[in-house]
């Protein structure tokens, strides 16, 4: 893969080769955002003509030059130079070609369709041929009936794209087909289809802000530092993770980092004593603290919204009575293998997916003071998954940035929306295709060995000091800022 190149900004270190960014100059405009969705960024006021050489143009010049945010230097953790976005909303969404805003209900049940059929016919031709009679072989019996898990997770994790689609209102013009859909396939997969929709609506309103993001949220140096019993100051001076404990975590977020995040919360904020009602008083992440997907009580919700979490609770307890009534009839030990083991592939793919779109060395993170819409949404990146990706997993990993711009656009129209707002964004898109799927997965272990909490750059000033990017104990990158010891 070529090495990336950065237009107007600091030589880019070796390191960088892995993220692509694009190289197309952004264009300004005049015209104020209007979106009442997206908070508009500083940088988005008009800006007089630079032909102007009028004393008054002057003037204004200066003015406009003082009333700018002020950020330093920003490094990431790569050791390139970062700057903040300076595009606005409107710039994003006039670049979209509009037939790419359309929405067809027959487009998106074809795809319902063709993946039910999938998993049917898959599970016809194991359970048919993948028999003893036609087999003997049990070591190859059981080689393919693990290939059978593996090929469902995927199928399972493309039925959970298309009702992740019904919850952004992208998979047709239908509100209550959107709906109804996406609580069936959803229910289908053990997910609270409408209290998954309200949260991760409000992940996409608040993309990349330490105080309101509802998933993976970095730890702060001091969090970190809290967890390992040390002081924020001992972090700079703390030896390398060794690579098992990496394996560990990565392990134990891949098995059951969906299911936590459900019952905990965990990733998610937890500044839950902000909530408008007063649902958050005293709670924080964690079990049995009443933070949850499954409580209509739940600070991640509003009084307004019980209903729905009810009827998500719903369809969980349908699907648990039809998998019951499964296991009793047929052999739970036959169920693990047609359901449950699908089911941890399908996590595993979820929260591999997720924890990458948002999780890389590339990335900064905000503080509230210094987080809009435009500048959130742009620390995400695209990844590349292959024909998996595209074809399986409905583009879900390729066309991420996309997504968090202008979230109703279907994924069968994403890809071309994509590369209209890579000419808007251009060198603020980031995009990590290196190795295809293979690359994916190394992705992981590179992002969990470099990202181990974020803070400011040592050259930030001004509302750059809201700007965080991660750093690490494992000597990787960018060094953490050199911390004196608190005062006695």
């Amino acid at each position: 893969m070529a090495s990336a190149t950065t237009s107007g900004a600091a030589r880019q270190s070796k390191a960088l080769r892995r993220t692509v960014t694009s190289t197309t100059t952004t264009t300004t405009t005049t015209t104020t955002d209007s979106d009442t969705s997206a908070m508009a960024s500083p940088l988005d006021s008009p800006r007089p003509s630079a032909s102007s050489t009028s004393l008054s143009s002057l003037a204004s010049d200066a003015a406009d030059m003082a009333a700018k945010p002020k950020f330093g230097k920003l490094i990431d953790t790569y050791g390139n130079e970062f700057q903040v976005p300076d595009y606005t909303i409107k710039d994003i969404r006039d670049a979209i070609p509009k037939h790419c805003y359309e929405r067809s209900a027959a487009t998106g049940l074809y795809y319902v369709a063709r993946d039910i059929a999938s998993l049917a016919t898959t599970f016809y031709l194991f359970h048919t041929y993948v028999t003893p009679e036609t087999i003997p072989s049990t070591p190859v019996r059981a080689l393919l009936w693990g290939f059978y898990t593996f090929v469902q997770g995927l199928f399972g994790t493309g039925m959970w794209v298309l009702a992740h689609e019904c919850g952004h209102q992208a998979f047709s013009p239908s509100k209550i087909l959107n709906d109804t859909v996406g609580w069936v396939l959803h229910s289908a997969l053990l997910v609270p289809y409408f209290s998954w929709k309200i949260s991760h609506g409000k992940h996409h309103k608040a993309t990349g802000n330490m105080e309101r993001d509802m998933v993976f949220v970095p730890k702060t140096r001091d969090e970190k530092a809290s967890r390992l019993g040390r002081l924020a100051h001992e972090l700079s001076e703390l030896g390398e993770e060794t690579p098992i404990v990496t394996l560990l975590m990565l392990l134990g977020q891949q098995l059951i980092g969906w299911p936590n995040y459900l019952l905990t919360n965990v990733t998610g904020h937890d500044y839950h004593e902000r909530q408008s009602e007063g649902r958050g008083k005293g709670k924080k992440n964690g079990l049995f603290n009443g933070v949850n997907h499954f409580n209509p009580s739940s600070p991640l919700y509003e009084a307004k919204d019980a209903k729905l979490i009810i009827l998500s609770d719903i369809g969980l307890a349908i699907t648990v009575s039809a998998l019951v009534y499964l296991g009793n009839t047929f052999g739970w030990s036959n169920l693990l293998v047609w359901y449950f083991i699908p089911y941890f592939w399908v996590n595993h793919w979820l929260v591999a997916i997720t924890f990458l779109q948002h999780t890389d060395p590339s990335l900064p993170h905000y503080t509230g003071e210094s987080w809009n819409y435009v500048r959130g949404a742009a620390a995400t990146i695209d990844r590349e998954f292959g024909f998996i990706g595209r074809q399986l997993l409905h583009g879900i990993i390729e066309t991420h940035v996309l997504h968090h711009y202008v979230s109703t656009i279907p994924f069968y129209n994403a890809d071309e929306a994509s590369d209209a707002i890579k000419k808007v964004m251009g060198r603020h898109y980031r995009s990590d295709t290196r190795g295809g799927s293979l690359g994916f997965i190394g992705a992981m272990w590179r992002s969990a060995r470099m990202c181990h909490w974020v803070e400011p750059s040592e050259g930030a000033e001004g509302e750059g000091k809201g700007v965080l990017f991660f750093r690490n104990t494992n000597g990787l990158g960018t060094k953490p800022l050199k911390m004196s010891p608190p005062s006695q």
